[in-house]
């Protein structure tokens, strides 16, 4: 894995599994949820499965109350891109490039490492969108790695001769490594992962999939256990 991808909590709501069955409850229940005990954490969250989420019964809308925040840090732009074309029940702040091009002249006055500030794939076998195998050799990514630098010193002249940021990134590689800070409802992360995390999908955001698992398995034990037997990476509709 590259040594840059990170995913962390920023925050999450706690006891999620207990809010969800509190909302489900309140649906058939003749009383107020807010007088109601609930169950234990435990315990919702295996009574969410059986009467929510077993059996393909689809009634999502409960896993819509609790959210969970992380912060994304060292993936390629082209990562962040893909993301953020999931809106429903996300909310996304991306570290702009506009105001934080100070890391690409740190490369080029060589305070920060090249990789640092660029992200290439490692040097393997890969297969392209036709299906055709092809082999990125060292020799091609040393290539790609001069074109990164040359990038980079190009950037930082610009900006020393009173260009502004938004225009000297024009001629930057495509994939500058950028930070955002994602939020999802369970729901929408669900269906983030049903869409993110199958096997045809790009490797870098398949990458960050599986960074926010263990995360998603610390906050609701029982439905990321329930998700990874029935959805993980078999590609269904999301729901």
């Amino acid at each position: 894995m590259d040594p840059y991808f990170q995913v962390e909590v920023l925050a999450w709501t706690l006891d999620p599994q207990t809010l969800i069955w509190q909302a489900m409850h309140q649906d058939y229940s003749e009383h107020y949820v807010f007088d109601e005990e609930p169950p234990t954490e435990t315990d919702a969250g295996d009574l969410v499965i059986r009467h929510l989420l077993k059996g393909g019964r689809g009634h999502y809308g409960p896993l819509e109350h609790p959210s969970i925040s992380f912060a994304v840090g060292g993936f390629p732009h082209s990562v962040m891109q893909q993301a953020r074309t999931h809106r429903v029940g996300v909310s996304f702040d991306v570290q702009s490039m506009r105001y934080t091009g100070q890391r690409i002249c740190a490369v080029a006055q060589g305070q920060l490492p090249l990789e640092a500030a660029f992200y290439l794939r490692p040097v393997g076998e890969y297969t392209n969108r036709q299906g055709k195998k092809y082999s990125y050799t060292k020799y091609l990514r040393d290539c790609d790695l001069i074109a990164c630098r040359n990038a980079a010193t190009r950037y930082a002249n610009q900006i020393s001769a009173g260009m502004s940021e938004e225009h000297a990134r024009g001629t930057l590689p495509f994939d500058y490594r950028q930070n955002f800070v994602v939020s999802f409802s369970l729901r929408a992360l669900m269906h983030f992962l049903d869409l993110r995390a199958k096997a045809d999908a790009q490797a870098e955001i398949h990458t960050m999939c599986e960074l926010l698992m263990p995360q998603f398995q610390a906050w609701t034990p029982a439905l990321a256990a329930w998700y990874s037997t029935t959805r993980w990476g078999k590609a269904r509709l999301a729901p």
